[in-house]
């Protein structure tokens, strides 16, 4: 993916970034113009899917106001995924990481879209999703 005027600089090593890219190979779920969801590869549930921007941004900490339809696009596509994979009616949980000390381990905006069975509150093990 080209970087457009204005967006981040991807470091050269993102990860994700690779993904969108389509250079790393990823079990697709949705792709629309602005986010690409894909399967985790450690999966905490029988549903974890991956919602990323294709617009790379490092956190959740890089997001302002100026990505307000962004942030919008990754609503959406949390709720499409969701749907088409069987749990919107029956509950999912959504989490993003900030920084280490969250457990964020690839530093490229991503929301982990966990369900398919009963999730326990707090989340411990691999209910947190990483």
């Amino acid at each position: 993916m080209a970087a457009k005027s204005g967006d981040t600089p991807a470091p050269p090593a993102c990860l994700f970034c690779g993904i969108v890219a389509g250079s790393v190979p990823s079990t697709s779920v949705l792709d629309t113009e602005t986010c690409y969801a894909f399967r985790d590869i450690n999966p905490a549930a029988p549903v974890h899917v991956l919602v990323v921007p294709k617009e790379h941004l490092d956190s959740l900490e890089a997001v302002g106001s100026s990505q307000a339809v962004l942030l919008g696009d990754l609503v959406d596509a949390i709720r499409a995924v969701a749907a088409k994979e069987g749990i919107a009616e029956t509950g999912y949980r959504v989490t993003t990481n900030v920084g280490e000390d969250a457990g964020q381990l690839v530093k490229h905006l991503h929301f982990h879209v966990i369900g398919g069975r009963s999730l326990r509150w707090p989340p411990k093990g691999s209910d947190a999703g990483g």
